[in-house]
C-alpha cells in the first residue's frame, strides 16, 4: 500500500468529535490552509456550492451566548428537515454514541435536566474559539447538501492533519432564522450544519472516548 494511503487512515482513526477546546485562537493563516486543501473535495459539475462564515474567537463568544439564550427559549426550525426517525442499526449506532459522552461525562441516562444542559452546549459549540456556518444555494437541494458534506469532511481530516481538533454540529443550524438573521445571510441559501474548531482540551472528559465504526461487512453489499 502507498504511504499516502496509511497516512491518510491514520489522520481518519485520529480524527474524533471535539467537545472541549483550550482557549486559543487558531492562526488566521493556517485556517485558511485547511480551508484552501479542504476545497479540493469534489462535487457534482464542480459547482462548489459551498460557503463559508467563519468566526473569530471574540465573535464565536458572542454569537455563543445569544445562540444559546436562544436556543433555551425557542424551537428548532432547520432549513432542512430533521431525519424522520432513526431505526434498526442506526438507531443503535446513535445511542450508543450518546451513552458514551455521557459516562464520560459521569451524567447518568435518568438524569434528564443534566442531559439537557449538556445538550445546550452545543450552541455555545463546546468552548471552540471557532465555528464555520456551512451554506448552499437553496436552487441545488439535497444535491447541493451532498456536496457540502463532502467539503464537510475534508475540512475536518485537513484540520485534523494541522493539529485542529472539529466537531460538525447539526443543532446550531436548527436555529436557520435566528442565523440568517444574525449573519444577514440571503434568503436563497440553507444554513446546513455549523462546524466548530480549534486545539483540543485533550484531558477533558468529554474527549475521552472514541466512537466506532461499523464492519466493512455491514456496510458492503457484494454483487
Amino acid at each position: 500500500m502507498k504511504p499516502e494511503f496509511d497516512s491518510l487512515t491514520r489522520v481518519m482513526k485520529a480524527r474524533y468529535s471535539c467537545r472541549a477546546y483550550l482557549p486559543q485562537a487558531v492562526e488566521h493563516s493556517l485556517i485558511e490552509q485547511i480551508v484552501r486543501t479542504a476545497r479540493r473535495a469534489p462535487s457534482w459539475c464542480n459547482a462548489q456550492p459551498w460557503q463559508l462564515t467563519i468566526t473569530s474567537q471574540e465573535e464565536t463568544a458572542k454569537l455563543g451566548e445569544a445562540l444559546y439564550a436562544h436556543a433555551s427559549k425557542h424551537k428548532m426550525q432547520p432549513d432542512m428537515a430533521w431525519p424522520d426517525s432513526y431505526s434498526g442499526p442506526y438507531k443503535a449506532r446513535r445511542f450508543t454514541c450518546g451513552m458514551q459522552l455521557y459516562d464520560a461525562l459521569g451524567i447518568s441516562r435518568e438524569d434528564k435536566p443534566v442531559r439537557a444542559a449538556q445538550m445546550l452546549e452545543n450552541f455555545r459549540f463546546f468552548g471552540a474559539p471557532h465555528v464555520m456556518l456551512v451554506t448552499s444555494p437553496s436552487e441545488l437541494g439535497p444535491y447541493g447538501a451532498l456536496d457540502c458534506g463532502g467539503f464537510i469532511t475534508a475540512f475536518t481530516l485537513a484540520a485534523q492533519a494541522a493539529g485542529i481538533a472539529s466537531i460538525p454540529q447539526a443543532a446550531p443550524a436548527g436555529h436557520a432564522p435566528f442565523l440568517r438573521d444574525y449573519f444577514r445571510l440571503p434568503e436563497d441559501r440553507l444554513i446546513l450544519c455549523a462546524v466548530s474548531f480549534g486545539y483540543a482540551d485533550e484531558a477533558h472528559k468529554a474527549n475521552s472516548f472514541r466512537t466506532e465504526r461499523a464492519d466493512t461487512g455491514e456496510i458492503i453489499d457484494w454483487r
